[in-house]
């Protein structure tokens, strides 16, 4: 049985993409999340899910941050991003860090039923009035590179970089996670090599390019 997972804050256009993802998939099993935090949750519940439907800008997201989340704790997940921003050079990062599609929030249930068949047959989905633009755009090799120094990382230090993104301490992270101050600090070191950084502040400026208006990616 095929298996989604629509996230998205918004109950009424939630419900809109579950309509469309039932009429594209009859039969398929639908789970839903309102915030990253559990978006991720249900992931982790049902690691097996084929698709994932992702609003950028649902709570406990910010940028490219959700999307990178999503690929790097399950990176077997295919994730479609759902958003409002459809500027080209936005879709081209969204593309460039993992997602197989986008759909802009102004998309008919028909072509978001199209998008979802599309990257169920192993395709790429980008919205008609915008494909050409996006694809005559250059991937941006910062981009790239952050995308895959961020793959690297197991799920549990993509865990414990976002934390220390949000400026949490070891002391904080190992209580939010349950688990030993020292196993942090091992988590930390290892990031820091995986991510070819070597203090907090490089790790920050480095998560700060997920934002969507970020002028300048690391190279």
């Amino acid at each position: 049985m095929t298996s989604l997972l629509i996230a998205d804050d918004h109950p009424l256009f939630r419900a809109a993409l579950r309509q469309a993802a039932a009429e594209a998939v009859p039969g398929s099993r639908l789970a839903e999340a309102g915030t990253l935090p559990e978006a991720l949750a249900a992931l982790q519940a049902e690691p097996d899910t084929d698709l994932a439907l992702l609003d950028l800008g649902m709570p406990g997201s910010h940028g490219l941050s959700g999307l990178a989340a999503l690929r790097g704790q399950f990176p077997a997940v295919a994730v479609l991003v759902v958003s409002a921003h459809d500027e080209p050079r936005t879709v081209r990062r969204v593309l460039d860090h993992g997602a197989a599609g986008f759909i802009p929030k102004s998309a008919s249930p028909a072509e978001i039923g199209a998008a979802i068949r599309t990257v169920l047959d192993c395709g790429t989905w980008l919205p008609p009035a915008l494909a050409r633009q996006v694809e005559a755009l250059p991937a941006d090799p910062g981009d790239l590179d952050l995308a895959a120094r961020l793959a690297r990382l197991t799920e549990q230090q993509y865990r414990v970089l976002a934390l220390l993104g949000e400026g949490l301490l070891n002391k904080q992270i190992a209580d939010r996670l349950g688990i030993q101050e020292r196993t942090v600090k091992a988590h930390v070191t290892v990031i820091f090599e995986k991510l070819g950084v070597r203090n907090r502040t490089q790790a920050g400026v480095l998560l700060k390019s997920l934002d969507l208006d970020a002028s300048a990616h690391l190279a």
